[in-house]
Parts: structure tokens; C-alpha cells; sequence
């Protein structure tokens, strides 16, 4: 009999997706902002080297939360969630503002956003959650309630920065979990029809996020007003063509496109790559979100399932309604590129979140070893429809 293995091989191929996407987008954040920092800070590094202390720091964060086993997290949730919730109210009470939003606690120079950390703790807690409760989720008051409450709690919190985007964000990736956590269907239809006034009314309740709405219908009709971005958006996707005009040639990164090195890098690399760099960076994601739901499909442990499966629809939530707004596809919700858009918090909670990830892919790969799936071998895993009669 072989010896059993202490751990597993991780996800190589998803492991280098994650590095590369990342590795890319500080690329493009020179690009993209080189001319604003040396404007606005005389050092066209700015940017750029901010982007690169945070990537280093989500790397030992990623390769940490690789060698940390899943069940951890099942025990650590609520406290997780919890300290999420102290870190918003903070923000409500002294955040610090910029565009007149209050998103933002500073430590140290450092500033980050503690919703992006709300999002992996509700994710786990969720997960736990249902995982403890088994059978009983099918229950309206013992199992969708109490996740509704917490949901509509943090929402109310987020709501106070104000960021619709994030809570919309929220709502699909909640939806995804307990979806997939074996909720009654018949009950969360009938929930979603109740939500869907409040979510209605809060896209229209405040004039900026109307506007948007209106500029996304018909950006044309406001050219130098709300759909002057969604403009300069397509305007720099249609200069790339198919070929782009070369790194670092882009026209619309010069002050003519806001936040070319955040919300709207994806319009600079269209710009620069043309189609077929834009569809590479697609596949990039595309891969990314394959491997990640089929790790964790391929897990046994129904917490194991709903956490991965929530963290990767996470990322593809956020890669959709990035590219939704950048090509006019969808309305215009701030939502950044993961990996690639600037941004501490998003890229640390994106490979903090990969990391665990990895952590379900080795415990996969340590498992197919010990009931002898290796690579020679020739017994087949196990079916999805067995798992999720598990879950």
C-alpha cells in the first residue's frame, strides 16, 4: 500500500491563470496610468508601484490560504463575518470619502475597502451555515430567514457608503450559494419576486445611478455628461480593432477616459491589444472559472462546495459586470477587473480568494491519491450527482 500523502498538489494550471492575470494587469496599470501619476504625483510609477506592494502581499496571502485547511473557515465564520460587520460600521462612522462616497478606512497610509472582505466572510458564513443545517434549509423560517436577515443587515450598511454595485453583487452571489446549497426552489422564487421592488427602486432612487441607467439605454443623448465615459469607453475599444495599437499607444488612457487604470482598464487593453487581446483576456478568465467550479464540484465536502463554488462565482459576477459596463452591455456599476483594475482590496481579496481555492484542490488531489486515482490510474471519480446528494 502507498503512504498516505500529508498534502496535496494545488491546481497548477488555475494557479498560474491567477498569476498572470495579475501579473498583466500591472502591466496595464503602468500603461494606464503613467500619464496621470506623472500629472498628478510627478512620478509615472505611482500607481503602478502601489499596485505591485499589494501583489506581493496577496501572494504570501494566496500561498497562506492555500496551505489552510477548508474546515477551518467552517469554524472561524461567524467570527469572520463579525469582525466584517465591526469594519463596516466603521466606515459608517468615520470612513474616509473620495467622489463622494465613504467606502474607505485608512491604517497606516494604507487604504482599503472592508466590503471587499465582507463579501469572502458572507460567502463562508453562508456556507457554513448551510452546511450545519442539512435538511432543514428546505424550512422558510430555519433556513432562508435567518440568511435573508444577515443579507439585508449588511446590505442596509453597504447602502450607507452608498455602493448599489456591491450589494448588487452580494444579492447574485448569495443566490448562487444557497442555490447550490439545496434551498427550495418554489421558496426563493417567491423571495426573489418580493426582493425585486427594493432592488428596482434602490438602482432609481438616487439621480446618479438614474443617469446611468439612462446614458447605458442611450449614452449619446448626454455626450458630455453621464455618457461621456460609456463614450470614451467605445471609443477606445473601436481605435484598438483587431490588432490594438500597441502597449503603451492608446489615445484614450491620455485624460479623455475616468478611470482608465481602475473600473475601465479592460477599454485601454482593447485599445492597446485590439479584439483578439481582449478575447485572450476573456480566456484567461474563462479558464479561471472552469477550473474553479470544477474543483469545487469535485470536492466531498458540502461546505467545501458552496465556498468554492461562491468564491468563483464571485469572481465571474465581477468579471461580468466589468466587462457589461465597459462595452455598454450592461449599466455603469464600479465594479473593477479582478486581478487586473488598481486596487488594493479587490486584488487581495481575488487572490486571498484563489488561495482557497487551491486549498480545496489539493485536498481533491491528496484524496483521488488515497483512494488510488493517480495519475495512472484507472478508476473513475466520483459523479457530481453523487455530491450533491450530499449537499
Amino acid at each position: 500500500m502507498e503512504p498516505t500523502m500529508k498534502k496535496g498538489r494545488p491546481d497548477f494550471l488555475l494557479l498560474f491563470t491567477v498569476v498572470l492575470l495579475a501579473c498583466f494587469g500591472m502591466a496595464m496599470i503602468f500603461s494606464a496610468s503613467s500619464a496621470l501619476g506623472s500629472v498628478k504625483h510627478d512620478n509615472p510609477w505611482y500607481y503602478t508601484s502601489k499596485q505591485i506592494k499589494f501583489a506581493c502581499i496577496g501572494l504570501v496571502g494566496m500561498f497562506v490560504m492555500m496551505n489552510i485547511p477548508i474546515r477551518v473557515w467552517k469554524k472561524t465564520a461567524p467570527y469572520l463575518l463579525l469582525v466584517s460587520i465591526v469594519l463596516l460600521l466603521v466606515v459608517v462612522a468615520a470612513g474616509s470619502s473620495m467622489n463622494g462616497a465613504r467606502r474607505w478606512i485608512v491604517v497606516a497610509g494604507f487604504q482599503f475597502q472592508p466590503v471587499e472582505f465582507t463579501k469572502l466572510a458572507l460567502i463562508m458564513y453562508i456556507s457554513s451555515l448551510i452546511s450545519n443545517k442539512g435538511e432543514r434549509i428546505q424550512s422558510f423560517k430555519k433556513g432562508l430567514l435567518p440568511i435573508l436577515i444577515v443579507v439585508s443587515f449588511i446590505s442596509l450598511l453597504i447602502m450607507k457608503q452608498p455602493d448599489f454595485g456591491s450589494v448588487l453583487m452580494l444579492f447574485f452571489i448569495c443566490l448562487t450559494v444557497i442555490i447550490i446549497g439545496g434551498v427550495n426552489l418554489r421558496q426563493l422564487g417567491l423571495l426573489c419576486i418580493g426582493i425585486s421592488p427594493v432592488m428596482i427602486y434602490l438602482a432609481v432612487s438616487q439621480s446618479y445611478r438614474f443617469k446611468r441607467i439612462a446614458s447605458f439605454m442611450n449614452p449619446y443623448e448626454d455626450q458630455q455628461g453621464s455618457g461621456y465615459q460609456l463614450i470614451q469607453s467605445i471609443y477606445a475599444l473601436a481605435h484598438g480593432g483587431m490588432t490594438g495599437t500597441g502597449f503603451g499607444n492608446g489615445i484614450q488612457k491620455l485624460f479623455y477616459l475616468p478611470e482608465a487604470h481602475t473600473d475601465f482598464i479592460f477599454a485601454v487593453i482593447g485599445e492597446e491589444f485590439g479584439f483578439i487581446g481582449a478575447c485572450m483576456v476573456v480566456l484567461g478568465f474563462f479558464i479561471l472559472v472552469v477550473k474553479g467550479f470544477m474543483t469545487a464540484l469535485r470536492s466531498d465536502d458540502p461546505f467545501a462546495i458552496m465556498l468554492g463554488t461562491g468564491i468563483v462565482s464571485m469572481i465571474f459576477i465581477q468579471v461580468m459586470l466589468n466587462l457589461g459596463a465597459v462595452t455598454g452591455l450592461l449599466p455603469i456599476t464600479g465594479v473593477p477587473l479582478p486581478f487586473i483594475s488598481y486596487g488594493g482590496s479587490s486584488l487581495l481579496l481575488c487572490m486571498a480568494s484563489t488561495g482557497i481555492i487551491l486549498s480545496i484542490s489539493r485536498d481533491n488531489y491528496r484524496r483521488r491519491q488515497q483512494q488510488g486515482y493517480g495519475r495512472k490510474g484507472n478508476q473513475k471519480e466520483q459523479s457530481y450527482d453523487h455530491i450533491f446528494a450530499q449537499t
